[in-house]
């Protein structure tokens, strides 16, 4: 399992990363990488952070696990969430925490 950071999303905004549906891939679009307010804890891991993707499909994914890939990045599982629809298509968050 790869251990994901804001920085490895932070210089890949507008990037396509192709995610596993169940008709084959789509590009999902990166349109924000942000920092999440800190609330430090003893053994915390890394700094929270929110991504956000926008899919051109008309076609509403649930919320649920899907698996991901960019080549700067590499394949990876991310739960991702239906946010907000626009006219060119839908908007999913996930967090890190």
């Amino acid at each position: 399992m790869q251990f994901l950071t804001l920085e490895q999303f932070a210089t890949r905004l507008n990037e396509n990363f192709s995610v596993d549906v169940d008709q084959g891939r789509t590009p999902f679009t990166l349109v924000e990488a942000k920092p999440l307010p800190v609330h430090e804890f003893h053994g915390m891991m890394r700094a929270p952070f929110s991504l956000l993707f926008h899919n051109a499909s008309p076609v509403l994914f649930p919320q649920r696990i899907y698996q991901m890939g960019n080549p700067g990045i590499g394949e990876f599982g991310i739960f991702l969430v239906p946010v907000a629809r626009n006219q060119d298509g839908f908007l999913y968050q996930a967090v890190f925490n």
